[in-house]
């Protein structure tokens, strides 16, 4: 089974500081983001969010804040007619030792427990910071940096999770037709 594995702030729907988490109820989706993931599906793709929540230990929102709020993205995501395998989060500081914070790779050894069948060689990570692109070359998988987060190399970044897919189609249209 392949997988993309996906980021969620800044990613799939708007970022914020962290301090104004505490008071953000509603997701906003980023342009692209349903389209991008609807097309990654119907290329085969299941899709599974990997994020790491440390407002969580840090006091910022409540862990009820973060159900509440994922819920949200869910269901939205859900009257789209698009369903997401799993998600997983890691809610520890940035200054607790954890293997499941970003770039540490528990949260994949948590889905590959869960879901033996993934096959990572032909998986795909997408995010927008240098710890989801560190992630992902701990995985050796191909990763596909968003705009807008604290990625350096502008020049191999996308606008959006639809365009992400755009070009997987392309890649795969001409690795076919060769």
């Amino acid at each position: 089974m392949k997988v993309a594995f996906l980021d969620r702030d800044g990613t799939i729907i708007k970022d914020y500081l962290d301090i104004e988490w505490k008071n953000v109820k509603e997701p906003e989706f980023l342009d692209g983001s349903i389209e991008g993931i609807r097309k990654l599906i119907e290329d085969g793709y299941n899709v599974i969010i990997v994020t790491n929540q440390y407002l969580i230990n840090d006091g910022i929102i409540s862990i009820d804040q973060y159900e509440s709020f994922t819920s949200k993205i869910l269901g939205a995501l859900e009257k789209e007619h698009i369903s997401i395998l799993d998600i997983y989060y890691c809610p520890h500081s940035k200054d607790e030792k954890c293997d499941c914070r970003k770039p540490a790779i528990g949260m994949i050894k948590k889905a590959m427990e869960r879901h033996p069948n993934i096959d990572l060689t032909n998986s795909i990570l997408v995010g927008d910071s240098t710890c989801d692109e560190e992630f992902a070359n701990a995985l050796a998988m191909d990763f596909h940096g968003i705009r807008g987060g604290n990625l350096n190399n502008q020049n191999r970044l996308f606008d959006s999770i639809n365009d992400v897919a755009i070009c997987r189609r392309k890649k795969e249209m001409i690795r076919v037709s060769s």
